[in-house]
């Protein structure tokens, strides 16, 4: 069954037992928030908030956080339909009258794949005169204001005219006034630069909710060359309707939207946005970017305001982000054909850690496939990757390391590139957008008898509490971070850390080697290779080759911005308020 509304995904949801209404009247400010932080961490159903303060329409979050949501609202047959295109891919050629025949079942699917013009369009069913209607959640206390967190932003490039779905966090400024947050490195980016650098506003549609296939697309990591409407089509099982009505805009207009709002992003204007409680465990500060000026607002009559909470993982968006992997990773091995499997660990804010099985059919052929991956969509931002040619379980990130440390030379295989692009929301980096990369190979036969347990004490009283996170790998907690303050430098002539591959220094080992889940997020969203991997090293050949024991400083640094925290108050609201039913879940 097709779902083509966030009304229809909530009934769907709600026969099957995946819904909890809350008929209490709720709070957008922090309170929906806090409710739906506390569901998603007892793996509990999707919410269904249907007196919202303030609004008119309901809220619904939590739509997409477990397995059996995702397989509700898009079933099997998408996945199936990739896997057939990338086996068709590799073995169609030289096609024979058997393989052709074999392969009819996707012409068939490529049929109902596309755009499909309507005359009618349920989302032009009322218009609303002010984004104050509009339930919008503010999700954490330093938040700058209410934030639509599940946009879907829709521009055409001025150029070719090729549109690109992306969703941008949106903040709240005025009745018809919103923040853009659209990166460069976005395809809503680049079109954004095209138009300004001709003094041209840039049209564009920010729509909420509608078929659930258009936001998953709107976050899918596609090649610039691949419409987001042609996957949400896909997903949909069916085309996508749409209007065009050039009184209205110059864009198309999804048809079946919860919420449309239609107007332009002017050129040359910045307004400061943030900070936003983001995905990477942290607050985004506050820095100026584009705006989006309102013509219209629309909303279909059923409308339900889909939305989301994102903080340090796992969130909804831990779902989503594994499906998406699932979905498209047969396609690696035909736009990458090194690359036999990858994987973003998602605990890490995504771009932060990846780790990827690649060929290795002659010596080094591996790093090829690291650059390959360096180059390809949203894979570019990727900040340390782990690159093996052993078949391991990648989603298992420390048999996967562990796989790598086995064949890693300290002297050769570790290579970092400074002075480039990084992810906007990792402040890690010197400047905002700026930072550097790691590439770690471990590829070949085993040559290292990774040290298991510690065999010394630690001296210095600056270092505390020194746990093996797996063997090869030592994490101590070290004092406070100050700039220039040389621990590293103390640390490594420890006799604790000999025979270690690496020693990763934080504020809390404890904490960080809890659970695989506590170290990728303790480590990898805390330290920047070119600033603060360390060792005993010499430059042979211009390549950095380390002797013995690699030293990370992953402490949170002064720079960076807050952890995400409660509000206090509005924890103790929520547990008077609901925690009887929540504890019930």
């Amino acid at each position: 069954m097709s779902i083509r509304s966030t009304s229809e995904f909530v009934k769907e949801l709600s026969k099957k037992g995946e819904l909890l209404e809350i008929r209490e009247e709720v709070d957008p400010i922090l309170e929906i928030a806090e409710i739906q932080r506390r569901v998603v961490a007892k793996r509990g159903p999707a919410l269904l908030f249907s007196n919202v303060k303030g609004s008119k329409f309901s809220v619904a979050t939590n739509l997409y956080g477990s397995e059996a949501r995702i397989k509700v609202a898009f079933g099997e047959d998408p996945e199936k339909f990739i896997q057939k295109i990338a086996y068709t891919a590799k073995h169609l050629m030289p096609p024979t009258p058997k393989k052709v025949w074999e392969a009819r079942s996707l012409a068939w699917t490529a049929l109902k794949v596309g755009l499909k013009k309507v005359s009618r369009a349920p989302i032009l069913d009322s218009e609303l005169q002010s984004i104050e209607e509009l339930p919008a959640l503010k999700s954490w206390p330093k938040d700058a204001a209410r934030f639509i967190t599940l946009p879907l932003v829709y521009t055409e490039s001025p150029k070719t005219g090729k549109g690109n779905l992306g969703m941008y966090r949106i903040q709240f400024h005025e009745p018809k006034l919103t923040g853009m947050h659209i990166q460069i490195h976005r395809g809503g980016g680049f079109h954004y630069s095209e138009a300004e650098a001709e003094g041209n506003a840039l049209p564009a549609h920010i729509y909420v909710g509608g078929p659930p296939a258009l936001t998953i697309s709107a976050v899918a990591p596609l090649p610039e060359e691949i419409s987001e409407f042609l996957l949400a089509s896909l997903l949909l099982g069916e085309r996508l309707k749409v209007v065009k009505n050039k009184k209205i805009s110059s864009l198309p207009i999804v048809a079946d939207a919860d919420f449309a709002l239609i107007g332009k992003i002017p050129p040359k204007i910045r307004r400061p946005e943030g900070p936003f409680g983001d995905h990477y465990g942290y607050y985004a500060l506050k820095h100026d970017y584009p705006v989006f000026e309102i013509d219209k607002i629309y909303a279909r009559k059923d409308a339900i305001w889909p939305a989301t909470v994102v903080g340090r993982p796992p969130q909804e968006d831990h779902w989503i982000a594994e499906y998406l992997q699932h979905l498209l990773s047969p396609m690696f091995t035909i736009v990458m054909p090194q690359v036999k499997g990858i994987w973003a660990y998602e605990e890490s804010g995504v771009h932060s850690l990846a780790a990827a099985i690649v060929k290795e059919r002659y010596k080094k052929e591996a790093f090829m496939g690291a650059l390959r991956i360096l180059g390809e969509g949203q894979l570019s931002l990727t900040k340390f990757l782990i690159v093996t040619d052993q078949d391991v379980p990648l989603m298992d990130f420390k048999t996967t390391f562990l796989a790598a440390l086995e064949r890693f030379q300290p002297e050769t295989d570790l290579h970092i590139f400074s002075n480039i692009s990084q992810d906007t929301l990792d402040y890690t980096g010197p400047k905002v957008n700026e930072g550097s990369k790691a590439v770690l190979l471990g590829v070949g036969p085993k040559t290292q008898k990774l040290k298991p347990k510690i065999t010394s004490n630690i001296k210095n009283s600056k270092f505390k509490n020194p746990k093996v996170y797996c063997p090869g790998v030592l994490v101590v907690s070290g004092p406070k971070y100050k700039k220039g303050d040389g621990v590293l430098e103390t640390l490594r002539k420890e006799a604790i850390t000999q025979g270690f591959l690496f020693v990763f220094l934080v504020d809390n080992s404890e904490e960080a080697t809890k659970s695989d889940h506590d170290f990728i997020w303790n480590v990898f969203t805390r330290f920047e290779p070119a600033a603060d991997i360390y060792g005993d090293s010499k430059v042979i050949r211009n390549h950095i080759s380390f002797q013995g024991p690699i030293l990370v400083d992953a402490r949170l640094k002064t720079w960076y911005p807050s952890v995400l925290e409660e509000d206090p108050k509005i924890s103790k609201q929520v547990e008077n308020r609901f925690g009887r039913l929540l504890d019930s879940i």
